[in-house]
């Protein structure tokens, strides 16, 4: 029977320091265990909401890091990763050893400009554009696929109203790239050591709150 806990910080130490995930074979053979039992234990990293998979029970999404283009492209002087979306985007140079600071690049959902920052782990970069994120917290994991998909920046509020009106999407919430990197900043700190834990629902009420980030949308 494989350790979940094992399992699950050599997915992700896979994603931090190679920028993708082994096969189910290569995991077995890292971990001593069978192909079955790596993949049995993926499907239940996913019922503990540690991974999201695709419809073929694929690894999707193993927050902050994903398998395939989500918008974001998030590249150390090492390293190129997939950005599961805005959040995880800003998360990954403050998440991995090394990877302060990385470029962070991505395009307008609305009117496809191209967009780019130097991301690090001391101070919000610059730049005038906007997150809109879709779903509001409580729903995240709705479907969180679907979620992370509509976490993306906009060149500013207009690219935001101008696709809303096109896609017929209501408004979420908008902020700018300081308080976006306030919410990734720490978020998932601790998640590439053995013994993570989630927080509590009023912790995240407060780290929400810490990072400007208040009312109905955000739960606080």
């Amino acid at each position: 029977m494989i350790d979940l806990e094992t399992l699950r910080v050599r997915i992700y130490h896979s994603f931090a320091e190679e920028g993708r995930v082994g096969t189910a074979e290569e995991l077995a053979a890292d971990l001593g265990a069978t192909p079955d039992e790596v993949r049995q234990g993926i499907r239940e990293l996913a019922e503990h909401r540690h991974l999201a998979l695709d419809a073929e029970g694929r690894i999707a999404l193993a927050h902050p890091f994903a398998t395939r283009d989500f918008g974001f492209s998030v590249k150390s002087a090492d390293t190129l990763w997939w950005g599961g979306c805005a959040w995880d985007a800003f998360s990954i140079p403050n998440l991995v050893p090394g990877a302060s600071p990385s470029l962070v690049a991505t395009t307008c959902p609305a009117c496809g400009r191209a967009h780019a920052w130097v991301v690090d782990d001391e101070a919000p970069p610059e730049g005038d554009q906007v997150a809109h994120f879709l779903v509001p917290v409580a729903h995240v994991w709705d479907d969180v696929i679907h979620t992370c998909s509509h976490q993306r920046i906009f060149c500013d509020e207009r690219c935001v109203d101008d696709w809303l009106a096109r896609t017929g999407n209501a408004r979420g919430s908008v902020f700018g790239l300081d308080r976006l990197w306030n919410l990734a900043s720490d978020w998932y700190s601790g998640r590439l050591e053995r013994g993570y834990t989630r927080r509590e629902p009023a912790e995240v009420g407060a780290y929400f709150r810490g990072a400007g980030l208040t009312g109905a949308f955000w739960g606080n």
